[in-house]
């Protein structure tokens, strides 16, 4: 067994283990696999685990791996989970299946003009900066619901949820509050009308809170696949 399958098991024995700790369904939590600086081979070695769901933070990286894994391509759902400049929206229209960091109209505007017809429409998450953080990304919580029902309405997209990044939290019990105060959001967008099935939050040092504050979708990348390297620039 490989390294990356070894480590697969292990993080699905811990969504797992919070699940049950938390009353859910492990059904009810998807990994998704944060692929970024590692090569296609890393990619292959997971999808041979067992996984099928990847995400890319860097646009160009993320295009490059998904044409060398072109074989794979019909098995694999690309996620863009990294900040989308307008010039790269094209890239993202054209090649991933979701993208998560929605925070502008324009982005999403764009994206769904240059999104193909004959693909699918193109899943998204509105990105949240739930806690606030001043170096974070993300609409205001009190900006969702207007930005969530534009985007509704645009016709090449399908809004899906929403996605957070909170600051690194001190404890268990302080990271869940503020993965908590996203599922109210949630809720409240849902009670909207909006429809939402997906709750983007929870990664390598957190899926444990995120889990037992709602998330349904949790973005593993060092517990996967090992340190990274730093980019290089």
């Amino acid at each position: 067994m490989t390294t990356i399958a070894r480590n697969f098991q292990d993080v699905h024995a811990r969504i797992v283990t919070a699940c049950r700790a938390a009353g859910r369904d492990a059904a009810d939590v998807a990994l998704l696999a944060v692929s970024k600086t590692f090569g296609p081979g890393a990619v292959r070695a997971a999808f041979e685990a067992g996984q099928r769901a990847f995400g890319e933070n860097y646009i160009q990286e993320g295009v490059e791996k998904i044409a060398a894994l072109a074989d794979l391509r019909a098995d694999l759902c690309w996620h863009c989970i990294g900040p989308i400049q307008s010039n790269k929206t094209r890239l993202v229209a054209e090649r991933f299946d979701w993208a998560h960091t929605l925070d502008r109209l324009k982005t999403a505007e764009r994206l769904s003009a240059q999104r193909p017809p004959e693909l699918a429409p193109l899943n998204v998450c509105i990105q949240v900066n739930i806690d606030g953080g001043p170096a974070k990304s993300g609409v205001a919580p009190d900006q969702a619901l207007a930005l969530a029902r534009a985007v509704a309405a645009l016709p090449r997209l399908r809004l899906r949820g929403l996605m957070t990044i909170p600051e690194p939290a001190a404890d268990f019990e302080a990271a869940r509050a503020v993965h908590a105060r996203a599922k109210v959001l949630f809720a409240q967008l849902n009670a909207a009308g909006l429809g939402l099935d997906t709750l983007s939050m929870g990664m390598s040092a957190d899926l444990e809170a995120a889990v037992a504050a709602g998330s349904t979708l949790v973005r593993i990348g060092s517990a996967l696949f090992g340190a990274r390297a730093p980019k290089a620039t």
